[in-house]
């Protein structure tokens, strides 16, 4: 009894002390969260279309489910809108047969056209986001546009600029999805640059979320419209072309990430004609912030 309690006199303080020493090293040098994977993709799909101008959403289903992404921006969606993509939800379509979950933007919603007896659905014709991850929030923003929909278009303030708020593993990440003007002259482009930055920039009520910019900016990357984005944006480039899909010699598709986001490689995948353009594809990883 008396070496027990001789032992407990000298062992409690020494585990007393080295508790104490470790909790302080603790303290001193806290743990770093360990950084959260994502692949994310970006996809022209030319409304269903393959380079071939042929209908085919199986094909480009199986060029979606190939690239095996976590969020995926997608541009040119239909949705009703015509015979071109036989009147489907698009964008609800691919989801479901991804097993994703969806958020669409409009950058047009017309008017149904008239059928008997019937209430159909707007047609309409945007941007998307694929998630497999929770989408919280969605948000479709007014940049400039040039509308194809009418005669002597001005440009004016259109939506389709698209705002996806996703939970990954518990980090929020906003996930913003655009197709810039494709005309020659890049003055609406540089109107589209200017007010996505001040959509981006906004303040948010408490920390801002990192976030991701997928889309067909119809530009190269050294065009003159183009260069405000790459003073907080980083550009993952995949260095090789994305359009067109067949003899790509110019690349105008983008994954671009902010602060908070690493880079660990990027590329454009080999999905043949499935689409006019072809996915840049790029992994990421996410830090806790």
């Amino acid at each position: 009894m008396r070496i027990h309690l001789a032992l407990r006199r000298h062992v409690v303080p020494l585990l007393l002390a080295v508790g104490l020493v470790l909790t302080a090293s603790a303290t001193a040098h806290p743990a770093t969260p360990r950084p959260v994977p994502l692949r994310v993709a970006t996809y022209n799909i030319h409304a269903g279309a393959g380079e071939d101008e042929v209908f085919d959403l199986d094909r480009q289903v199986r060029a979606l489910r190939s690239l095996d992404a976590d969020v995926i921006g997608l541009q040119e969606v239909d949705v009703h809108w015509g015979e071109r993509s036989q009147w489907r939800d698009l964008a609800r379509e691919l989801a479901h047969r991804l097993g994703m979950h969806v958020a669409f933007a409009p950058i047009y919603s017309l008017d149904p056209e008239p059928a008997a007896g019937t209430t159909p659905p707007r047609r309409e014709f945007g941007v998307a986001v694929l998630s497999r991850h929770p989408v919280l929030r969605v948000r479709n923003h007014e940049i400039t546009r040039l509308s194809t929909q009418g005669e002597n278009p001005l440009p004016e303030p259109g939506p389709g600029f698209l705002q996806a708020t996703v939970a990954v593993r518990g980090i929020p990440l906003d996930v913003y999805a655009t197709h810039l003007d494709y005309r020659p002259d890049p003055t609406v482009r540089a109107a589209q640059v200017a007010d996505m930055l001040r959509v981006m920039d906004r303040p948010c009520p408490f920390r801002c979320p990192a976030h991701l910019l997928l889309g067909d900016f119809n530009a190269r990357p050294d065009a003159p419209e183009l260069t405000p984005l790459w003073a907080t944006l980083r550009d993952a480039d995949p260095g090789a072309p994305t359009f067109p899909a067949s003899a790509p010699d110019r690349r105008i598709d983008y994954v671009a990430t902010s602060a908070g986001i690493g880079l660990r490689r990027a590329w454009t995948a080999p999905t043949g004609i499935a689409s006019d353009h072809l996915p840049v594809v790029a992994d990421l990883h996410l830090t806790r912030r």
